[in-house]
């Protein structure tokens, strides 16, 4: 069965959260997942409102599901009138590197378009080198930070018209 992309549901925010927050813990902290989850679990609250956030015009919560369980999740929300911010690109480890992200990147960035958004945002960890690796191969490009923390890596890209072809 292929991978369904669509907008989370009400009743999938708990298993968008533990997604999240499992994803992370391997990536940020392998050894000690319990601590990591008590440290930034107060973090995820605008998944548990993502109505507010996230909801159309000015923003949207995807969620990529194999089989009916979910898998990943993206996310993109207003930051200022022209400018969306992407947030929450989550994959499970094992749907890593088949294509999930750039399908999941390409609803959104669709979305911010026709949303009326000129340029998009993000903020990663600098040791998230699989996702900047591939926000790289997306043509963001590093910006001066808007906010976070120290060790976060700020990027923006620009929407161009030309963008609706790769859609």
């Amino acid at each position: 069965m292929p991978i369904e992309i669509r907008p989370l549901r009400s009743y999938e925010t708990a298993a968008a959260r533990t997604l999240i927050l499992d994803v992370a813990s391997r990536l940020f902290r392998p050894g000690d997942p319990v601590g990591f989850i008590r440290q930034y679990d107060h973090t995820l609250e605008d998944v548990d409102t993502y109505t507010r956030d996230y909801s159309p015009p000015d923003g949207l919560l995807l969620a990529a599901l194999d089989d009916g369980r979910l898998i990943g999740t993206g996310a993109i929300r207003r930051f200022d009138d022209e400018t969306a911010e992407l947030r929450r690109m989550w994959l499970l480890e094992p749907y890593q590197g088949r294509g999930i992200g750039y399908r999941l990147w390409l609803v959104l960035s669709d979305f911010a378009r026709h949303a009326g958004y000129r340029r998009i945002r993000l903020t990663t960890d600098n040791e998230n080198v699989r996702a900047l690796a591939f926000y790289d191969r997306l043509g963001f490009y590093r910006i001066d930070p808007f906010d976070g923390l120290p060790h976060d890596i700020y990027m923006e890209r620009v929407l161009n018209d030309n963008d609706e072809d790769e859609n």
